[in-house]
C-alpha cells in the first residue's frame, strides 16, 4: 500500500471535503481517504496495482474540485511564501469585495426597507421618482440595479455553488447560491408584473438576495483571517530557515539548499543558524525557543551542536554541517506539525459523516417545508421566504471545521512548547491515559555519571578532589571524566600530570603523581596494596546500594577518601511527576538497574510502582502486560532500547535528545529534556478536546434550532417568520464563533 497527500483546490465547507472522501474511496484500490478541509490535504492509501495518482486526480476533478500530488519538503518550504502572499491578495480582494457589498447592500436595504419601518417608526425619506407608491417601476429598478453589484461581488457562490450542484456534491455555497438566485429572480418576475398590478412591488425581495450574500461574504471573510492564524504556527517554522549561508572558508554567501554535509558556514551574531551542525570556532549563546520551546538562551562551544533556524546571539560561530535538507531538525518538526494537522482525529469522523448527507438533507427540508404552507395558502412570496431561510441558515461548515480548526490550533500551541505531536487522532487519545511508564536512564536522570558525594577522611576535600581529578585525567573511562567535569567546576585547574600509569582490570588505576604512589579503585584493589579501607566500607555499601558507584582513593598507602559517582536525577523530574500524580495517573519507573538502586531513584522521585531488573527487549512486554490489565499507557523514553515499548505503548513519548530510533517510534516528542512537558501534553490533549466538544456542541445546536425557526416553526405559534437576512447572518456567525473559540485555545497557558 502506498501512502500519499494531495493539494485539494476548490472546497468550501464540509459537505465538499465529504464528496472527495466519498469519490476517492469508491476507487477500487483504495484503502482509506481523510480529507481535511482546514488545510486543504488530502491523505489516501492505496494498492499501485490497481490505481494510479492519474485515476485519483482525474475523479477528484470529475467531482468539480482540483488535486495535485502535494510538494516535498524543500519545494513546500520556498513556497510557503508565495503561498502566503497569494492568501493575503486573495484576503484583500475578499475585503475590497465585501466593501463594495456592503455599500450597495447598505443602500438597497435603505430603499426597499426605508419606507416600511416596523413598530410606528418614521419612514426614511427617498427621491420622490423612486417612491413605492407613486412609481413602482422606478422603486424595483433602483433595487435591481443596486442588487447586480452585490451579486457580482459574490459570484464565487453562484459559480462554485452551481458548479457542485451539477456534479452531483452539492455544498453551503449550492444552499446560498439556490436561496439567492431563488430571490432574486423572482424579484425580477415581479418588477415586470407591476405594470399589471401595482400590488407587486410588495413582493421584491432583491434585498434578501443581496444581503444574504453580504453577510455570508462576511463570516467568510473574517473565517479566512482567521484560518490564516491557524495556520501560524507552520509558517512562523517555515520562515525560521534563512534562505543564504555564508562559507567559513571563502567568505561567499550561497542558498542554503546548496549547504552540503561536512561544509563550514560562518554565523555572525544577530543571525539565524542555516542548518544543523556542530560548532567547530567561537563560543556564544544561542536562542531555540521557537524550536525547543526553551526560553533560557542556550550556551554552545566547540563540540555542541546547533539546531538550524535557531538564533546566535552574541559571538562569531564557525558550524561544520551535519544535516541537509529534509533531515534537519526544523524540517522534521514542520513535517511533525503537519502531519499531525492533516491526520483527523477519531471525533472528527462523526461531524464528517453528518456533513457528507447535510446539504442533500438541507435541500430536502427546505423544499418540505415550503410545500405545507404554499398548500395551505400561503402567498408565493411568503413560500420562497421560508425555502431561501432554511438553506441559508443550514451551514455544514460549522460542523466541518469544528474540530480540524482546534486540532491545528493545539498542534500549533504544542509546537510553540516543544511539544511535537504526531496526529490529531494521538492528540485526542493522550487525554484518556492512566498510567505513565517512565524509563529511568536520560529520562527521569541525566543519563550521564557526575559526582554525588565525596568524603574526605585523611585530607581536605579539595586535596582529595585534586589528587582524583589527576589520576582519573588520563583515563576515558566515563566515571573518570565526571570526576575531572567535577573538578572544573569546582574551580580546580593547572593540575598534576601522572609520571606513571597503569590499569588495573577490573580494580581501578595505580599511578605516580609528583612522586608520590596513588590508588583509585574499588575495595578489592585496597585490599591488594594493604590499605585499610574499614572506616569507609558502610558508607560505601550504603551507596552502592543506591546504584551509585563508590570509588576509594588512597595516597602512599593512607586513605585519602571516597568520592561516589551516579546518574542524579534531573531537577524537573520529582515535581513533574507530583503533576502528573495529581491528575490521576498511575506513575510507572521501568530500568534494567537492580532492585535497591531503582527503589531509591523511585523513592526519590516519589513514583507508585518501580519495576527493576527487567532486559530492553523485555520493556514492550511491560507494556502490553499493564495495557492486558485494561490501563491506557504513557511510555517515556530516549534509547534505542525503548523504541519497541514506545510503538507498543497507547501514547510513546520520546525526550528530543534521545536517539533517531526513539524519536521515530514515538508519537509525541519533547524537544526539551524535561518531564515537565508530559505533563503540558496531557493537559495539551484535555483543552484540545475540551474546544472540539465546545465546538461540535455548538454546530449541532445551531442547525438544530435555526432549521426549523427558518422553516416557520414560530409563525405557527403567533411569532415572527424568519428572514433571509437574519439567516445569513446567523450563518455566518456560526461558522466565526467555531474559528474563533479555536483560536482562543492558542492563548491557554500548558
Amino acid at each position: 500500500m502506498r501512502e500519499e497527500q494531495y493539494e485539494i483546490s476548490g472546497m468550501h465547507c464540509a459537505a465538499c471535503s465529504a464528496s472527495v472522501e466519498r469519490v476517492t474511496r469508491r476507487l477500487e484500490g483504495v484503502e482509506r481517504s481523510d480529507v481535511n478541509l482546514t488545510t486543504g490535504i488530502m491523505t489516501i492509501c492505496y494498492d499501485e496495482a490497481k490505481v494510479t495518482p492519474e485515476q485519483i486526480i482525474k475523479k477528484v476533478e470529475k467531482a468539480g474540485f482540483g488535486a495535485a500530488l502535494r510538494q516535498k519538503e524543500e519545494e513546500k518550504q520556498e513556497a510557503s511564501a508565495e503561498q502566503t502572499d497569494a492568501e493575503e491578495s486573495a484576503l484583500k480582494r475578499k475585503k475590497t469585495e465585501l466593501i463594495v457589498s456592503g455599500i450597495f447592500s447598505a443602500v438597497l436595504l435603505y430603499v426597499s426597507m426605508g419606507q416600511m419601518l416596523p413598530f410606528g417608526l418614521p419612514s426614511l425619506p427617498v427621491p420622490e421618482f423612486v417612491d413605492m407608491h407613486a412609481h413602482g417601476v422606478n422603486f424595483a429598478i433602483l433595487q435591481l440595479l443596486l442588487a447586480i453589484p452585490v451579486l457580482y461581488c459574490g459570484r464565487n457562490f453562484f459559480i462554485g455553488g452551481f458548479k457542485a450542484l451539477f456534479h452531483g456534491n452539492p455544498n453551503m455555497d449550492s444552499l446560498v447560491a439556490i436561496g439567492s438566485a431563488c430571490s432574486f429572480a423572482y424579484s425580477v418576475v415581479m418588477t415586470f408584473l407591476i405594470d399589471y398590478d401595482v400590488h407587486y412591488v410588495h413582493n421584491l425581495y432583491y434585498e434578501s438576495a443581496a444581503v444574504v450574500l453580504t453577510l455570508v461574504s462576511l463570516g467568510k471573510f473574517m473565517e479566512s483571517r482567521n484560518m490564516q492564524k491557524t495556520k501560524g504556527a507552520i509558517t512562523a517554522l517555515m520562515r525560521l530557515s534563512p534562505d543564504t549561508a555564508i562559507l567559513a572558508l571563502s567568505g561567499h554567501e550561497v542558498p542554503t539548499k546548496a549547504l552540503k554535509v561536512g561544509d563550514l558556514v560562518l554565523v555572525k551574531p544577530g543571525e539565524r543558524v542555516p542548518v544543523d551542525g556542530i560548532v567547530t570556532e567561537g563560543e556564544s549563546s544561542v536562542n531555540e525557543a521557537m524550536l525547543t520551546g526553551e526560553s533560557m538562551p542556550v550556551e554552545k562551544h566547540p563540540g555542541s551542536e546547533v539546531i538550524g533556524g535557531s538564533v546566535n546571539q552574541n559571538g562569531v560561530l564557525t558550524v561544520k554541517v551535519s544535516r541537509t535538507g529534509e533531515d534537519t531538525t526544523l524540517s522534521r518538526i514542520i513535517r511533525f506539525v503537519e502531519d499531525a494537522q492533516g491526520k483527523k482525529a477519531p471525533i472528527a469522523r462523526v461531524a464528517d459523516k453528518v456533513a457528507g448527507i447535510f446539504v442533500p438533507v438541507v435541500m430536502t427540508i427546505a423544499a418540505l417545508a415550503a410545500v405545507p404552507w404554499a398548500i395551505a395558502g400561503q402567498p408565493l412570496s411568503f413560500v420562497l421566504r421560508v425555502f431561501t431561510s432554511v438553506l441559508v441558515i443550514a451551514c455544514p461548515c460549522a460542523l466541518g471545521l469544528a474540530t480540524p480548526t482546534a486540532i491545528m490550533v493545539g498542534t500549533g500551541l504544542g509546537a510553540k512548547h516543544g511539544i511535537l505531536i504526531r496526529s490529531g487522532e494521538i492528540l485526542e487519545i493522550t487525554h484518556s491515559v492512566d498510567t505513565v511508564v517512565l524509563d529511568k536512564t536520560g529520562t527521569v536522570t541525566e543519563g550521564k555519571p557526575a559526582v554525588t558525594k565525596l568524603t574526605a577522611i585523611g585530607c581536605k576535600e579539595e586535596d582529595l578532589l585534586r589528587t582524583a581529578a589527576a589520576v582519573e585525567a588520563v583515563s576515558a573511562h566515563p566515571l573518570a571524566e565526571s570526576i575531572c567535569a567535577y573538578a572544573k567546576e569546582k574551580g580546580l585547574e593547572n593540575l598534576p600530570k601522572p609520571e606513571t600509569f597503569e590499569n588495573l582490570s577490573g580494580r581501578g588505576l595505580k599511578a605516580t603523581v609528583e612522586g608520590q604512589t596513588v590508588l583509585a579503585g574499588n575495595h578489592r584493589l585496597l585490599e591488594e596494596q594493604g590499605v585499610d579501607a574499614t572506616p569507609l566500607v558502610s558508607q560505601a555499601d550504603a551507596l552502592a546500594a543506591q546504584g551509585q558507584t563508590p570509588m576509594y582513593f588512597a595516597r602512599n598507602g593512607v586513605l585519602l577518601g571516597l568520592i561516589s559517582v551516579a546518574d542524579p536525577v534531573k531537577e524537573t523530574s520529582l515535581t513533574a511527576i507530583e503533576k502528573i500524580k495529581k491528575s490521576g495517573i498511575h506513575t510507572v519507573l521501568l530500568t534494567g538497574d537492580s532492585r535497591a538502586a531503582a527503589e531509591h531513584i523511585g523513592s526519590l522521585v516519589g513514583v507508585d510502582e518501580v519495576i527493576a531488573e527487567v532486559l530492553p527487549e523485555e520493556k514492550a512486554g511491560v507494556v502490553q502486560k499493564l495495557q492486558s490489565e485494561g490501563r491506557k499507557v504513557m511510555m517515556v523514553g530516549d534509547g534505542i532500547n525503548d523504541a519497541p515499548a514506545l510503538t507498543a505503548a497507547t501514547v510513546g513519548c520520546a525526550i528530543g535528545s534521545g536517539s533517531d530510533i526513539a524519536i521515530e517510534s514515538a508519537d509525541i516528542v519533547l524537544m526539551r529534556d524535561d518531564l515537565m512537558d508530559v505533563q503540558r501534553s496531557l493537559r495539551l490533549s484535555g483543552l484540545t478536546l475540551r474546544h472540539i466538544k465546545q465546538n461540535l456542541f455548538w454546530a449541532f445546536c445551531y442547525n438544530t434550532i435555526g432549521i426549523p425557526i427558518a422553516a416557520g416553526a414560530l409563525y405557527l405559534f403567533g411569532g415572527p417568520l424568519l428572514s433571509p437576512m437574519f439567516a445569513g447572518a446567523a450563518m455566518s456567525l456560526s461558522s466565526v464563533c467555531v474559528v474563533g473559540n479555536a483560536l482562543r485555545l492558542g492563548r491557554a497557558k500548558l
